[in-house]
């Protein structure tokens, strides 16, 4: 009767999973494996993939500097956070939480009015007497969209993770004559790691997909995965090109996920450097 019962409550997930997950993951494959023109099984969608390892690679690369940046700004927040008070924690938790509740397609518009050639920062240049320096339509500018829309990923699970670790550890470290970097290099930092692995992830995922952040604030030479499936579907006609694509990510990104449940674990899997 429990399994029953159990399974009962289940159908509902199960049948979500199939019709909005399996299905358009089957479509997918579909498309990737047919010619567009005839509709038969072929490998030509894959064999020309071979032109656009240079723009997967780039679009891997700027995920993991994302990511990586988002670490060194996410990592300080969450553990400041982590060590107030119940109300202060949940008050700057919230503030994490606020930018997401905005439409991301606004927060990006928002960093193009900041960096243009004529935007605010540029205008308060030359109004202070200095030239006006380029910042959009740069490698640095579509990192700097990535950090800026998906460091709450980051900061998320790196406060869920350091707000468990148990105070007893720290104060043990403490009185066996561990300093504040020693206790924050042999029992914080080890402890966190399932932490930084998930924020990792959770960011690299959506970036390494990104296409609207490169599109509004790179330039033409900064063309990254998402943008390249996109154009196959809205411009190449050719959704067979794009799901291929789309196939290759997917992979991609079960291959980080994979590594994240292998290597993360989940917080009681932390341990304490001796």
């Amino acid at each position: 009767m429990k399994r029953n019962k159990s399974v009962l409550l289940s159908t509902p997930y199960l049948i979500w999973m199939v019709v909005f997950t399996l299905i358009p993951l089957g479509v997918v494959c579909y498309y990737a494996f047919t010619d567009p023109a005839s509709g038969e099984f072929t490998f030509k969608n894959l064999k020309e993939l071979n032109l656009y390892w240079g723009v997967l690679g780039q679009s891997v690369l700027y995920s993991i500097v994302s990511a990586f940046f988002c670490l060194l700004l996410g990592y300080p927040v969450a553990y400041f956070i982590a060590h107030r008070g119940p109300t202060a924690q949940r008050f700057l938790y919230m503030l994490v939480m606020l930018p997401m509740c905005m439409s991301f397609l606004l927060r990006t518009l928002a960093w193009v009015g900041l960096l243009q050639d004529t935007g605010i920062i540029n205008n308060i240049l030359a109004a202070l007497g200095f030239s006006r320096i380029r910042m959009i339509r740069t490698p640095g500018a579509v990192i700097l969209g990535m950090v800026y829309n998906y460091l709450p990923y980051m900061i998320l699970p790196l406060y869920a993770v350091i707000v468990k670790i148990d105070r007893r550890l720290i104060e043990a470290a403490e009185d066996l004559g561990c300093n504040g970097v020693q206790v924050f290099a042999r029992v914080i930092l080890p402890l966190s790691v399932p932490g930084i692995l998930s924020g990792m992830t959770m960011v690299f995922v959506p970036a390494v997909s990104t296409f609207y952040i490169s599109q509004k604030l790179g330039g033409t030479d900064t063309v990254l995965i998402g943008d390249v499936i996109e154009r196959q579907f809205k411009q190449g006609n050719n959704p067979n090109l794009g799901a291929a694509l789309s196939l290759v990510l997917m992979i991609l990104v079960f291959v980080c996920t994979g590594i994240m449940n292998r290597f993360g674990g989940g917080d009681e899997e932390g341990s304490v450097v001796v």
